[in-house]
């Protein structure tokens, strides 16, 4: 309740002026000189002494002066009895001083009589005198209509917010702010143009400028996601320091970001303090990176008391960190049915890891349909290990729709394999954008097999431009893709770049290619570097590589060691395919008559 009430009336006397530099002795002449008028049946001194005496809580002395000024017609005086009577606790009383001044126009007393109508539930009479206060221009009656219109559900609300706002009421104005960023930065206002979230982001503004705590952080909010992270982090600051600790949240992860983790600490602290449980995951998060988890582990618990789930959630990676897989399961558990996806994603893998398939399958659909995206592709290879393709392949669709790169892959493949080619390309294009090594390589292939042959000049002489595929090939081939690398070592052999060739070819037989090994042997044979190709075609050969088996029967064979190049030939003959098998059994029988010759 404004315990001045109609202050604007009592202003205009002119003969009550706040001061925040007058001295005591100011304060008392001023006070006596009010006392000689009301004593002398001045009532608009009577009426002002009264409000003095009201602000400074002297029920008792205020109470006759401002009964002698209200007898006297003084409007505000009417009105700071009613404020006196209501805080002595006689309602009723209140109201009907208040009734008097609202009816000789007083806007604070028309506000604070609709207040006592709506706190007895009578609308219809609050409605009509917070009209009253608010049609004259008094902001907490406007800020009161609109919030009563707004109880009801009337569009009207908007109006009245605005025009309390727009006098200065700071919760209008961000109460204001909160109903238009909700309606969406798309919406327009009017016909100028201005952006719903741009009006919000001003009301904001003002309200933190007038000290509004929960706007400081909104707008803080609004800044950093706009990337402004400096005017961003001053709000939250702002914020913070008035007690906001979702605020303090904020600017520890903003403080964190930019590598000040001390200070991140101590506001997630100031936060977790206060009960806010993202904070205590963050300092949680924070303990465990640093190998602290005892005292991680007591961070997730307070988050988790302060009904943040993902506090559980974070106590089950932990345990499950620490191979504690019962308190894992057990902390998912609590997490997965108060709803958190990722927990039920993570329930679901570790059963599957234990083999309870049956228990897996619900966690990894209930996920799955809370929106996990790592559950949906889950289902799916769930699925494809039923041999139930169809239904795996509508949750690979439904993860890669989400931007799941693996996802994507294979659904890719899945078209592949049914002879979608268009379709297939479009998933694997979206795979390899994603980072699939092997979705890059598989779209490269695509891309090979519709190439045309190469253009030639009129002498007949190659004209080599690198295409989309090569350029697939390559960026499979970059990220440690082997066949890709192979691939990409053949098109550079193929252009006479032997130095290339040879780079990618031995990159792919370090990593394990028997392709590779096979194709980098060639390459120093012609090089006439037979001796080094034969270590290449023999780690291929071990492998299980049979042409690089009947490369090396016939390097022994040329060299005079029958005996070896016989038990190449026989491990060509056993590798295949059936042409190199063959020939390896035609070089065997020759290799096997010379030795007994």
């Amino acid at each position: 309740m404004d315990v001045m009430g109609d202050k604007a009336t009592l202003l205009e006397t002119g003969r009550f002026v706040q001061s925040s530099d007058r001295d005591e002795a100011g304060e008392a002449a001023e006070e006596l000189s009010l006392r000689l008028a009301a004593e002398a049946g001045d009532a608009e001194a009577m009426s002002v002494l009264g409000a003095l005496l009201l602000r400074r809580g002297d029920l008792d002395g205020a109470e006759p002066q401002l009964r002698a000024a209200t007898a006297a017609g003084d409007r505000a005086a009417a009105n700071n009895l009613g404020v006196l009577l209501h805080q002595r606790g006689y309602a009723d009383e209140a109201a009907g001083w208040w009734r008097v001044a609202a009816v000789a126009g007083s806007a604070a007393a028309a506000h604070a009589l609709g207040r006592h109508h709506r706190e007895r539930g009578d609308e219809p009479a609050a409605e009509y005198w917070l009209r009253q206060a608010a049609e004259q221009g008094h902001a907490l009656g406007a800020y009161a209509l609109a919030d009563l219109l707004e109880h009801r559900g009337d569009a009207a609300a908007e109006q009245w917010m605005r025009a309390a706002a727009e006098r200065g009421h700071r919760e209008a104005a961000y109460r204001l702010a909160r109903a238009l960023d909700r309606r969406g930065t798309g919406e327009t206002d009017g016909d100028n143009g201005v952006g719903a979230g741009a009006e919000a982001e001003q009301w904001y503004r003002q309200a933190a400028a007038r000290g509004h705590r929960r706007a400081a952080l909104h707008l803080g909010a609004i800044l950093e996601r706009r990337g402004e992270l400096r005017e961003a982090g001053r709000w939250y600051l702002t914020s913070a320091k008035d007690g906001e600790a979702r605020a303090a949240c904020a600017l520890g992860f903003l403080l964190r970001d930019a590598g000040d983790t001390e200070s991140a600490a101590v506001w997630w602290l100031r936060a977790a303090q206060e009960g806010d449980g993202n904070a205590a995951n963050a300092l949680g998060a924070l303990h465990a990176e640093r190998g602290e988890t005892q005292t991680a582990e007591r961070w997730y618990r307070a988050a988790m008391d302060a009904g943040d789930v993902n506090g559980a959630y974070n106590l089950g990676l932990l345990c499950a960190e620490q191979a504690r897989t019962a308190q894992a399961e057990q902390w998912y558990r609590r997490a997965a049915y108060a709803g958190h996806r990722e927990a039920a994603n993570a329930l679901a893998i570790l059963l599957l890891q234990g083999g309870d398939t049956a228990g897996a399958e619900p966690w990894f659909s209930k996920a799955a349909e809370a929106g996990s995206v790592d559950a949906a592709f889950n289902l799916g290879i769930l699925f494809a290990g039923r041999g139930e393709d169809a239904v795996a392949l509508r949750w690979y669709e439904r993860a890669a729709a989400a931007g799941h790169t693996e996802a994507a892959l294979q659904v890719g493949i899945a078209r592949l394999r049914d002879g979608d080619e268009s379709g297939a390309e479009r998933y694997l294009r979206c795979a390899a954008g994603g980072g699939s090594a092997e979705a890059a390589y598989r779209l490269a292939t695509v891309l090979d097999a519709r190439r045309p042959p190469a253009p030639t000049h009129e002498l007949g002489e190659a004209v080599h431009e690198k295409s989309e595929c090569e350029e697939w090939y390559e960026r499979a081939a970059g990220q440690g893709h082997r066949r890709a690398q192979v691939r990409v070592g053949m098109l550079a052999a193929a252009r006479g770049d032997v130095v290339e060739a040879a780079r990618w070819y031995r990159e792919a037989a370090e990593a394990g290619s028997r392709n590779g090994a096979f194709n980098l042997g060639l390459l120093l044979a012609r090089e006439g570097s037979e001796p080094e190709a034969a270590v290449w075609w023999t780690r291929a050969a071990d492998a299980g590589h049979g042409r690089a088996a009947l490369r090396l029967a016939l390097v022994y064979a040329r060299r005079g060691e029958l005996a070896e190049g016989q038990r190449w030939a026989d491990r060509a003959v056993a590798l295949g395919p059936g042409e190199v098998a063959q020939r390896a059994a035609r070089l065997r029988d020759a290799l096997r008559e010379e030795l007994s010759a």
